[in-house]
């Protein structure tokens, strides 16, 4: 006889070690009895909760996006000024639980699922369109008619930084990222962007 509310719990620990075997392996060639067999349980009990292996990796997204929208959420409310809403929302793409070595993997992963997959793409592009409309909100005080390409451009140089990231193989300095990112914002703000 199944556990009662046990469900949830086995869906998050498949979920957290989908995302973990996403990193150690670096592709979705990931199997499945390896995922589940991280998470302390059988194939078959990850087949029954999540019926594929896209399905499980498109929940692990679900989870990644839930992490990050909370983090923004909670970041641009203690933002006053334009500039700190800014700051807010590139460093919640950087901070520890958002760009970890496991996490910049399933990033990259997700990006080559959504060229393939209409559920992954539709996240994707909501992701994308809800980045950009923070970015837009918090630059048009600063720069006017030049919000929308300013965002843009600081959605591509996030995007880039975990591209390049997901290339390295040492541990990712969210720190640095972010002031790679806020760097090239002041100057593109200020007019003296390349």
């Amino acid at each position: 006889m199944p556990k009662l509310g046990m469900e949830p719990i086995r869906r998050d620990a498949l979920i957290k070690a989908a995302i973990i075997e996403l990193g150690q392996v670096g592709s979705l060639d990931v199997t499945v009895a390896r995922i589940a067999k991280r998470a302390g349980m059988s194939s078959a009990l990850a087949y029954h909760y999540f019926g594929s292996k896209e399905h499980m990796f498109l929940a692990a997204m679900r989870h990644v996006l839930s992490v990050y929208g909370a983090e923004v959420r909670g970041a641009l409310a203690v933002g006053e000024t334009p500039q700190a809403r800014i700051r807010a929302l590139v460093r919640v793409s950087f901070t520890g639980s958002n760009f970890r070595r496991d996490v910049v993997a399933a990033w990259l992963n997700f990006y080559v699922m959504a060229q393939r997959n209409d559920q992954a793409e539709r996240l994707l592009r909501l992701y994308q369109a809800r980045l950009r409309s923070n970015l837009r909100h918090a630059l048009r005080p600063l720069v006017g008619g030049r919000a929308a390409s300013l965002a843009d451009g600081a959605a591509a140089m996030i995007d880039g930084v975990y591209l390049h990231e997901a290339l390295g193989t040492g541990e990712p300095d969210g720190a640095r990222a972010a002031r790679a990112v806020e760097t090239w914002l002041d100057a593109a703000i200020s007019g003296k962007a390349p």
